[in-house]
C-alpha cells in the first residue's frame, strides 16, 4: 500500500472546506487564506516511519509517525491533538483527538488521491472532500 501513497500530490478540487474549518473553530481570516491555498502533499516512508508534508504559500506542515502508534500533532490551524494512523486496504486514516475530534482519510487509486476530512462538531459531522492528482516524477 505504501507504494501507492508515495510521491507528490497536487490538489485538483475541493468541496466544503470552509464549513469543515468552521466546525473546527478556525477564524474567518485564516479560513479565507486557507480557502485560496492549493496544497501540495508529499508522502514518504523510511522503514516504518511515514512523513506527510503539506505545502502551501501560507504555511508548510509536516507530520512524522509510525502506523498504529499514537503521536502528538499540531494541526495546520494550531490545534494540539493526539493522533493515530492506520492503514485499511488502499486507505490511510489519521484519527485526531482533541477539543474538536476529526478524521483525515486518504484513499489512493492509481494517480488519484481522495482526501476526506471529517470534523465531529457535537452530534454532527462536517465533511470536506479534496481530490489530488499525482505529480509526474
Amino acid at each position: 500500500m505504501a507504494d501507492l501513497a508515495l510521491g507528490t500530490w497536487n490538489m485538483a478540487e475541493s468541496h466544503n472546506f470552509d464549513d469543515y474549518m468552521k466546525a473546527l473553530g478556525v477564524g474567518l481570516v485564516m479560513r479565507k487564506m486557507a480557502n485560496m491555498a492549493k496544497p501540495t502533499i508529499e508522502i514518504s516512508v523510511d522503514g516504518d516511519t511515514w512523513t506527510i508534508k503539506t505545502i502551501t504559500t501560507i504555511k508548510t506542515t509536516e507530520i512524522t509517525f509510525k502506523l498504529n502508534e499514537e503521536f502528538n500533532e499540531t494541526t495546520a490551524d494550531g490545534r494540539k491533538v493526539k493522533s493515530i494512523a492506520r492503514l485499511d486496504g488502499n486507505r490511510l486514516d489519521i484519527e485526531q483527538k482533541g477539543d474538536c475530534n476529526s478524521l483525515i482519510s486518504r484513499e489512493f487509486d492509481g494517480n488519484t488521491m481522495t482526501l476526506k476530512l471529517v470534523a465531529y462538531d457535537g452530534d454532527k459531522e462536517v465533511t470536506c472532500t479534496r481530490k489530488y492528482l499525482k505529480a509526474e516524477s
